[in-house]
């Protein structure tokens, strides 16, 4: 079965962009478009790891992550901030949050894939 990966991102091209990177290398992609639909998808699909865009309407990914994070169901899943905030401290926000790894757009498609990698092959 192959891993799920929970993308949350407001841009439709760049969920296309991260659609295709992902599912070209066997990865299943769930697609959601708010901060509140990440939570609430993370909650019922349990992905095996969650791409997280900071800028997001509504809710935004630093307290979607916050909120996921919180759950000890969902905890345990690693999420991976992809986002154009790339000021000072920007990073360290996110990891505050709860996220486990932080990619700046436009990002690498191989050092983006071999971060997921590392997070869904390496050994629990």
């Amino acid at each position: 079965m192959s891993k799920r990966i929970l993308v949350v991102e407001d841009h439709e091209d760049n969920r296309r962009i991260l659609r295709y990177l992902l599912n070209s290398v066997g990865y299943q992609v769930i697609e959601v478009v708010t901060g509140e639909e990440g939570v609430s998808a993370a909650e019922a699909q349990h992905p095996d790891l969650i791409l997280m865009d900071i800028q997001l309407p509504g809710l935004d990914g630093y307290e979607a992550t916050r909120r996921i994070k919180a759950n000890a169901a969902l905890r345990s899943i690693p999420i991976i901030v992809v986002t154009s905030y790339a000021l000072s401290g920007d990073d360290k926000k996110a990891f505050e949050a709860g996220c486990d790894a932080y990619v700046t757009k436009p990002f690498n498609p191989g050092q983006l894939l071999a971060k997921v990698r590392g997070y869904l092959e390496s050994p629990s």
